[in-house]
C-alpha cells in the first residue's frame, strides 16, 4: 500500500476518534473517490502519533517531500495536542507551510487607510459605529431568509467563477444552522461534490452584502474547491492525500482566495470591495496580535492596541481574539491562515488578467501549498509578512 494511503488511513481513524470526544475534526473535506468511514477502529492521539512516527520513519530523502511535509504537520499538530506548545513561528511553518514573521506597523496602517477610504466612498466613518453603519447600508436581512439569499446569490455568481477558475466540477449544497461558542459565523465542510454549509446564528449577521460575500467565500470558495478537487480524485490517480486538514498547508490558499475572491468575481461591486479591504486591514491587525501574545505581550498590551486599531471591537471579541490565537491548539495554527492568504490574494487580484487566471486554475486543480503559490507568482508578496511586525509597536513594548 502506498503511504500516501497508509497516511489517510491512520487519519480516518484518528479522526473518528476527535468526533467521538466533540473535538474538532480532523479531516475538514474528503477528496477521495470512495469516501467512507475508517477502515480501522478509531484511534486515540497517542496511537496515532506513534503511527505517523513510523510511517515518517518509512519515508527517505528522496521521497516525496509533500507527503513528509504533510506527515510532519499532523505530528507537530498532535505534540500540541498533547501539550508540547512550539515557537509560533515553528508551528506555523510546520503546519500553515508559511512563516509567521508579521507585517510592519506602517504597512498595515497603509492598509487601513485602503479601507477607511472605501468605507468613506460607500458612506460610512471609521469609528465605534462603523460596524453597525456597514451593516444598516447593506441591508439587513432576516436570519431565516439567509439560506435563500446565499443560495441565490451563489447561483448569480457562479458562471463568472467557474469561468475565472476553469472548474466544470458539479456540487450539491445543503445549509444548516446551529447556535455554537464558537469565532466562526460561516463553516463549510464536505464529501466529493458534496458541500455542507453552516451558519453559526450566534456570531452570524446578515445582510444583503454579506450574503454576496459568503456565497463567493464559503460556496464557490471552499465548496467549489473542495468538489473540484473530488472531481480530479475521481478523474484519475493524484500525487496528494486526499483528505484536507485545516492544519496543513493548503489553508492558506484555501482562506485566502475565499476572502480575496470577491476582487475576482465582482471587481465592480463597491460594497463587496469595500468588505474585503477592511477584512484585509483586520486580518493584519489580527495577525500583529497573534505574535505579540505569542511573544510575551501581556493581555492589556494587547487588548489596547486592539481598541486603538479597531474601534468598533468590543472587549468581548477582543477576548475571543486573544484566546483564540494564544489558548486554542488548532486555531493558533489555522488562523494564521487568513492574513496570510488574503493579503497576498488581494495583490494578486490588481495583476494582469493571464496571471491571475493561471493562478486561479491551479488552485481549483491542486490544493496548493504557499510554496506551490510562490512558484506560480514569484512577483508576489511574501506569505505570513516580511518581518518587523505590531509586536516592536511602542504599544507592545
Amino acid at each position: 500500500m502506498l503511504l500516501r494511503d497508509q497516511l489517510e488511513q491512520i487519519l480516518r481513524a484518528w479522526n473518528e476518534h476527535e468526533l467521538a470526544r466533540s473535538a474538532p475534526a480532523v479531516i475538514d473535506f474528503d477528496c477521495h473517490p470512495q469516501s467512507r468511514a475508517a477502515e480501522r477502529a478509531p484511534i486515540d492521539r497517542l496511537t496515532a502519533y506513534r503511527a505517523l512516527c513510523s510511517l515518517r520513519e518509512q519515508t527517505a530523502a528522496g521521497d516525496d517531500p509533500r507527503l513528509v511535509s504533510r506527515i510532519d504537520a499532523h505530528l507537530l499538530y498532535l505534540r500540541a495536542l498533547m501539550g508540547e506548545r512550539a515557537n509560533l513561528d515553528d508551528y506555523i511553518f510546520g503546519t500553515q507551510g508559511c512563516h509567521a514573521l508579521g507585517w510592519p506597523e506602517s504597512y498595515i496602517q497603509d492598509i487601513g487607510a485602503v479601507a477607511r477610504e472605501h468605507l468613506s466612498d460607500v458612506g460610512v466613518g471609521w469609528n465605534a459605529e462603523t460596524r453597525d453603519q456597514l451593516q444598516r447600508i447593506e441591508l439587513p436581512i432576516d436570519a431565516q431568509d439567509a439560506p435563500d439569499a446565499i443560495r441565490d446569490a451563489a447561483s448569480e455568481y457562479e458562471p463568472q467563477v467557474r469561468q475565472l477558475t476553469g472548474s466544470s466540477a458539479p456540487y450539491s449544497l445543503g445549509i444548516e444552522t446551529t447556535t455554537i461558542n464558537a469565532y466562526w459565523a460561516y463553516w463549510t465542510d464536505g464529501s466529493g461534490g458534496n458541500v455542507r454549509l453552516r451558519l453559526n446564528l450566534r456570531e452570524a449577521r446578515f445582510t444583503q452584502v454579506q450574503a454576496r460575500q459568503f456565497a463567493l467565500h464559503e460556496i464557490l470558495g471552499h465548496g467549489l474547491q473542495g468538489a473540484s478537487y473530488a472531481q480530479r480524485c475521481a478523474a484519475g490517480p493524484v500525487p496528494w492525500v486526499r483528505l484536507l486538514s485545516v492544519h496543513t498547508a493548503q489553508q492558506v490558499l484555501l482562506e485566502g482566495l475565499g476572502q480575496a475572491l470577491p476582487l475576482f468575481a465582482a471587481p465592480d461591486d463597491k460594497q463587496l470591495a469595500t468588505r474585503v479591504r477592511v477584512d484585509h486591514y483586520t486580518q493584519l491587525v489580527r495577525a500583529a496580535l497573534h505574535i505579540a501574545l505569542n511573544s510575551g505581550s501581556s493581555i492589556s498590551q494587547c487588548a489596547d492596541y486592539a481598541r486603538h486599531r479597531v474601534p468598533y471591537w468590543t472587549d468581548a471579541e477582543i477576548a475571543d481574539v486573544l484566546a483564540d490565537r494564544g489558548a486554542d491548539t488548532l486555531l493558533r495554527s489555522y488562523l494564521w491562515a487568513y492574513p496570510a492568504g488574503i493579503d497576498w490574494f488581494v495583490h494578486l487580484a490588481q495583476e494582469p488578467a493571464d496571471v491571475r487566471r493561471t493562478v486561479l486554475q491551479a488552485a481549483y486543480s491542486d490544493p496548493l501549498t504557499p510554496d506551490d503559490l510562490t512558484a506560480l507568482w514569484p512577483a508576489g508578496p511574501a506569505f505570513g509578512g516580511h518581518g518587523r511586525g505590531a509586536e516592536k509597536h511602542p504599544r507592545f513594548a
